[in-house]
């Protein structure tokens, strides 16, 4: 398997939902899983850790500045994650239209790449502090997908703007986006995580 993870069975087999479980830079396959217990105490969690060390930091891609990224570095290593997606619905037997990225921050932004660039491998995501990672060409088809992009207005990395261009991007391709503000900085708040779970119940009732 390309991509240092661990998979925790839910209460279901074959699981009723997964949710692939991507950190923020410095994070490890082991940071993200009591936010995953949170959002759905029985599902099925795949947790990874990047495959790029920025000063030691594990992340999932490269980037030159603070927000900005490497692009080309971007498109390999999206394709990566949605290869890896593949082989673990094999090997863990789940079915990949039940996954739900949950991605933070530079997480967060490798599943919005996913997203455009690998159209289908990503039905439903959850994207707390995310960017636009790179504009696709051509636009992808996202007929079907769920997105819910969860923001801070005080967040001192990532503009308003930003996660609002972002929110447009998919919708223009066809996704249903849930844009939802927080005041809040670049950290997760209460109210956010609460939300998040709604619109997984939410999501299960479709």
């Amino acid at each position: 398997m390309d991509f240092i993870h661990r998979f925790i069975p839910g209460e279901d087999s074959p699981p009723r939902r997964v949710l692939l479980l991507l950190h923020g830079t410095g994070g490890n396959e082991n940071d993200m899983i009591p936010l995953g217990r949170d959002l759905d105490s029985s599902a099925a969690l795949l947790s990874l850790r990047g495959n790029v060390l920025e000063n030691g930091m594990p992340r999932f891609f490269r980037r030159l500045a603070e927000g900005v990224f490497d692009e080309e570095d971007v498109v390999r290593r999206a394709n990566e994650l949605a290869d890896f997606i593949g082989k673990s619905a094999t090997q863990y037997q789940f079915d990949p239209q039940r996954l739900t990225a949950v991605g933070y921050s530079n997480g967060a932004n490798i599943a919005g790449a996913v997203l455009l660039l690998r159209p289908g491998t990503l039905t439903s995501a959850i994207l707390f502090r995310a960017m636009v990672p790179l504009t696709p060409s051509p636009p992808p088809d996202l007929s079907g997908a769920r997105v819910l992009i969860c923001s801070g207005t005080e967040d001192p990395i990532i503009p308003v703007e930003n996660a609002e261009r972002l929110t447009a991007m998919l919708r223009q391709a066809g996704a249903r986006v849930t844009l939802r503000f927080e005041e809040a900085g670049h950290q997760l708040v209460f109210g956010e995580i609460a939300a998040a779970k709604k619109w997984l119940r939410e999501s299960s009732r479709e």
